[in-house]
């Protein structure tokens, strides 16, 4: 055989060798440009939703300017709508609890309540130029979009304050913040009330599975660890559970 088909041959060679060397390192650099936070979604996203109810991703058109729809579910993941009954596990539902020997009619009755002044001795009552049009039991006997407006004007009330606490019997508590204080672990003992003490909630939060829970309103995205009732029912799913299993 001539040189030149052996140079050739060893040129391709090295060329083919070269080529795998830049793919490789591609690759490489690829893999180390992957965000870890980012979850790889499988690729078929229906397999993940068979043995659940299909209405919980049923489309829905009219959304309200707030509300993101059961259709924006990932793959394993399913939006609490209150379009359905996944809508019970909602701040916002009426399932009436007892906490601390006092009746809530929602969770969101008892979180907006909190920004409310405790009693005429309170900080918040005695500042000059404000009007608080509820007491805190009345705010604790709200539910849904109610509790909320009740609550946007005592946060407007906090804000003219510029103060960042509420209270619960007698405590102060920092209210916005990234660190799971005492205001969250009152809101997780709360929600666990709340599933505890209605059937239906709990139920309906085991039936959702293994299924990864997202809310159906748009929150920060350094919301405070208690605004993230979604992770908050998904600790709770665990424990009942874990409760099933050892037949506690």
């Amino acid at each position: 055989m001539p040189r030149g088909g052996r140079r050739e041959r060893r040129g391709t060679a090295r060329r083919v060798r070269c080529g795998l060397c830049v793919s490789g390192f591609l690759l490489a650099c690829a893999h180390d440009m992957i965000d870890p936070e980012i979850t790889v979604r499988p690729p078929n996203p229906d397999s993940s939703r068979s043995e659940y109810p299909a209405h919980w991703w049923a489309p829905a058109e009219d959304l309200a300017w707030w509300e993101i729809g059961p259709q924006a579910a990932g793959p394993g993941e399913v939006i609490l709508s209150k379009r359905h009954e996944l809508g019970l596990l909602s701040n916002f539902a009426r399932t009436p609890f007892e906490f601390h020997g006092v009746r809530y009619e929602s969770l969101e009755g008892l979180w907006q309540m909190m920004l409310y002044p405790e009693g005429p001795g309170d900080p918040r009552a005695r500042y000059p130029g404000l009007v608080w049009p509820h007491t805190r039991e009345e705010v604790a006997r709200m539910a849904g979009f109610e509790a909320k407006a009740a609550g946007d004007i005592a946060f407007e009330n906090m804000r003219r304050m510029g103060i960042n606490w509420v209270t619960f019997e007698g405590r102060r508590m920092t209210y916005m913040t990234t660190l799971r204080g005492e205001h969250y672990r009152l809101i997780v003992e709360a929600t666990r009330a709340k599933v505890l003490q209605n059937p239906e909630v709990r139920e309906v939060l085991l039936r959702t599975g293994d299924l990864i829970l997202r809310p159906d309103h748009t929150q920060p995205a350094a919301a405070p660890p208690s605004w993230r009732y979604f992770d908050i029912l998904m600790d709770i799913r665990e424990e009942l559970r874990r409760g099933v299993e050892t037949g506690e």
